[in-house]
Parts: C-alpha cells; structure tokens; sequence
C-alpha cells in the first residue's frame, strides 16, 4: 500500500471510531452544516418559532420574512414571561419590549424600552423600510407604531401583574445563570424562584437564494430600572449579519454583550475564519477574561455562517438552540459551555 493510500484508510478509521465511540457514550446531536435553507434560535421555545419560519423557507420564501414571523410566535405566547406580550414587568410594572432585525443587504431597523405594542419585532422591520432610521425608543417608538396601524394594548397580563406585586415584597433584583429572570420570577400561582423561562429569542435564517437574515426580540430583564436596554435591539451587540460570512445573536445578561459588541465580534471572527461554534467560543471567553465576575452569569452565542452551519457557546451549562431544516423540523440542541 502507498503511503497516500495508508493515510486514506487511517482517516477514515479513525472517522469510523470516533462516530462509534460518540454513539457509545450518548452524545447529543450537533448541527451538522451545509444545510440550506435552514433556521435556528435561541432555548426551547425556539423550535415552535422555527417551524413558523420554516413554512416561509419550505415555500422559497425570502430569511427576512421567516425570522420575522418565527420571532412573532414567542412574543404571543401568554406562557413566555421574557418575550412579548407576556413579558414581565420593570420594577415600576411597566411592559417594555426590545427587538432588531436584519436583511441581507445589511438594512437593519430596531425598538426599545417601547411600551403598549405586541410585536415589536414587526415594529423593528417598518422602522427598518419605512424610515431612514435604525433604531426608535420609548413613546417616539410607540407613536410610531400606532401610526402604522400596530394597535395599543395593555400588555400586562394578569400573571404579570400577580408576579410583580410578589416581588414586590421583597424587590431584590440580581440576574441569575441561565435565564435573566429565573431566579426572581413567579409563574402562574407561584411565587419567586418557581418560573422555568429563560429570556431572549434571537433567530438566524438562510434561505434557497443562500441569502442570510436575523431577528432578536425580548422583554428584557424582569423588574430592571424603568428605561433599561440590553442588548437586543443593539445592532452588533445583540444581533449582526454580514451575507458575505454569516449572522449571530446573544442571549443572557445584555450589559456584557453590549460591551463586547458580541454579535458583530462573532461574525468577524467566522471572517477570519473559525467556524460558528469556534467563534461563539471565543467571543464568550473574551468576556470572561476582561470581566472574570462574569463567570457567575449567563451570556450565550448563536450562529450561522454562509453555508448553513450552526455552532453556539455559552458561559453557563443550560443553554439549548434548536435548529430546523428539510430534514428535521423540531431540533433541540445543548449548547456547549465554558461552566
């Protein structure tokens, strides 16, 4: 046998023993690439926004209308304390919601701290077609809402509410691993420390053109200071997308991403070439090593490069993205960690 022949043989035994040896020890599924069109998001509650976006992909549809209507899920769900309508409160119990969204030709258009609409993410596209700006905030972003037509809503449910006056007795306010609102929420009937949420939805979508988009939508943090932003409706910070390379999003403590500027790190470290899991990794450690304290929150990337392929990385164990593509639609994936 030649030794081109010999190495051959050797790689792919050792491709054979690996895959063995993964099965073996139960390992969970990785977002294998190249796929597309393809969809992914942030946690759990991501798979039902995936399918919503994949009808638009399944039927040739264009990435910007799919992250937009995959994020619209979430944010009408009554279940889901951290995004939209369901949102808990600030420690003044005002509703306020964040969102960004970005097309491929590198429109983006976002709202914060806006109050009394129920999609926000819609908001984020008009302001990104209809206006010369990118981003809107607080009654500047709900007068304009309400001028395109997006109805006034009291936004504070009855879960809401009730949760908020049980904090209320207490009024103690420290984000926690894993879900910005975990620790110090109430669910339904609960009291705080009983809520299972976590908090961001941010989604990235390639489409059959091989064309890229994202959005990113939340409630923020639960009971922060009336005015409060995070990262999501921070373009670069909370979400970025470059067609030439890929997209990202965050999740977790916002402060720490925006000081970072995490998704546009993560996109040009996917430029320089590390793959989605690669960059992601190293975008979470560089915040860990200019703020070693963030070792004790949760800040987590997603993201996708220009052939379909997902990675994520995360401070904290716990976080899960899903990914949906012609082959799977209901993918639900541990994120990797560096706790």
């Amino acid at each position: 046998m030649d030794r081109r022949r010999f190495l051959q043989g050797a790689t792919i035994a050792s491709g054979v023993a690996l895959t063995v040896k993964g099965f073996a020890k139960g390992e969970p599924p990785t977002a294998s690439g190249g796929t597309v069109p393809r969809v992914c998001s942030t946690w759990d509650f991501g798979v039902a926004a995936n399918q919503a976006a994949w009808k638009v992909l399944a039927g040739g549809g264009r990435a910007l209308d799919a992250v937009e209507q995959g994020a619209r899920v979430p944010e009408a769900d009554l279940r889901n304390h951290s995004v939209g309508r369901a949102g808990y409160p600030d420690r003044d119990g005002k509703v306020t919601l964040d969102a960004s969204i970005m097309d491929e030709h590198g429109n983006c258009g976002a709202v914060a701290a806006m109050e009394h609409i129920a999609h926000p993410i819609s908001v984020a596209r008009r302001v990104m077609e209809r206006t010369p700006h990118v981003l809107l905030v607080g009654d500047g972003a709900t007068q304009f809402a309400i001028e395109q037509g997006f109805p006034r809503e009291e936004l504070l449910t009855p879960d809401s509410d009730k949760a908020w006056h049980e904090w209320l007795k207490t009024a103690r306010y420290k984000p926690s691993a894993n879900s910005e609102v975990r620790t110090y929420n109430a669910g339904p009937g609960g009291t705080p420390g009983d809520a299972s949420n976590h908090d961001t939805i941010g989604m990235l979508a390639i489409d059959a053109r091989g064309n890229l988009s994202g959005a990113c939508t939340t409630s923020g943090m639960a009971w922060k200071i009336h005015g409060r932003v995070g990262d999501s409706p921070i373009i670069g910070a909370g979400l970025y997308v470059d067609n030439e390379i890929g997209g990202a999003t965050s999740t977790g403590v916002g402060e720490e991403v925006i000081r970072n500027v995490g998704s546009f790190l993560v996109v040009e470290l996917m430029r320089q070439g590390r793959s989605p899991e690669d960059a992601c990794r190293e975008a979470v450690e560089r915040i860990l090593r200019r703020k070693p304290d963030a070792k004790d929150l949760q800040v987590g990337f997603l993201a996708m490069d220009k052939k379909g392929n997902v990675g994520a990385w995360a401070i904290q164990s716990g976080f899960s993205y899903a990914v949906c593509d012609a082959k799977k639609q209901d993918t639900l994936i541990p994120g990797k960690s560096t706790y």
